[in-house]
């Protein structure tokens, strides 16, 4: 029971913190709105380091790590595969199927800018989840009990799909329940940053099927039509049963991979 309480309390102090902390970013005097995005963006990771640092160090005295160089140019290379196979099987069954009709593009104002501002959401979001929090479950409990406290927090913290119904909310799930099979295969969390990553920035940034933060542009302009449950309607990739089984079926073999992993270890 004392384990129990020990880490609930740390996971509370962690995350609440940190979403208290970042509630008093003030705004800098820009009127390029790409840059005040990064910013935006750059805060809650900066944030979110900060906490990872003190907890890994001071907290936790190194007991707890938070695994990166493992292996890092593979890895990193199994991240872009899994990101790319993951959104372009989904975008090429709604391309097949003429759900997306692509009408367009925009031009985009320092679209870098946009991207790596796309990058240290994906790096935060991951390092808030399958860091520190991640790794202290894992350790004081099981990789299960881990990836299920960390699905329920990062659904949390996408509260728009339960407004948007269940297909939204199960892809979600089955998307943290992805990246977190792909962090206990690659033993890294750099390959689960870069497939999230392409899937948001690709999806968003290009597509502009993915919903980011509602002042980020989209290359493409792509409009979603036909039957809602594979177009996804109004809430376009996020809500397509597509995602789905595209997930369900890499989650499948990412959990074969780690089994056949620890079977030969």
């Amino acid at each position: 029971m004392k384990k129990l309480i020990s880490t609930i309390l740390k996971t509370v102090i962690f995350f609440i913190g940190w979403a208290i902390l970042i509630s008093f970013t003030p705004d800098i005097e820009t009127n390029n709105q790409a840059l005040l995005r990064l910013w935006w963006e750059f805060v809650p990771l900066a944030l979110v380091v900060l906490f990872s640092i003190i907890f890994v160090s001071v907290i936790e005295k190194g007991k707890i790590k938070i695994p990166i160089a493992s292996r890092f140019f593979k890895n990193s290379l199994i991240g872009v595969v899994i990101g790319v196979l993951w959104l372009g099987s989904v975008v090429s069954v709604l391309l097949l199927t003429k759900t997306i009709n692509i009408q367009g593009q925009n031009n985009i104002d320092y679209i870098w800018i946009w991207i790596l501002a796309s990058l240290l959401n994906v790096i935060m979001q991951e390092l808030l989840m399958r860091g520190y929090l991640y790794q202290l479950w894992k350790q004081k409990y099981n990789v299960i009990v881990a990836t299920a406290l960390t699905t329920i927090l990062f659904s949390a913290m996408h509260g728009g799909a339960f407004e948007a119904g269940i297909i939204p909310v199960l892809n979600v799930v089955s998307m943290s329940i992805l990246v977190t099979l792909l962090l206990e295969y690659t033993g890294t969390i750099v390959a689960p940053i870069i497939a999230h990553f392409a899937w948001n920035t690709i999806g968003a940034i290009i597509f502009g099927g993915v919903s980011l933060a509602s002042d980020y542009p989209n290359l493409l302009n792509s409009t979603f039509q036909g039957n809602p449950l594979i177009s996804g309607g109004i809430y376009k990739i996020e809500g397509s049963i597509i995602v789905l089984v595209v997930n369900l079926i890499l989650i499948i073999c990412l959990f074969i991979l780690n089994k056949r992993m620890s079977s030969n270890l």
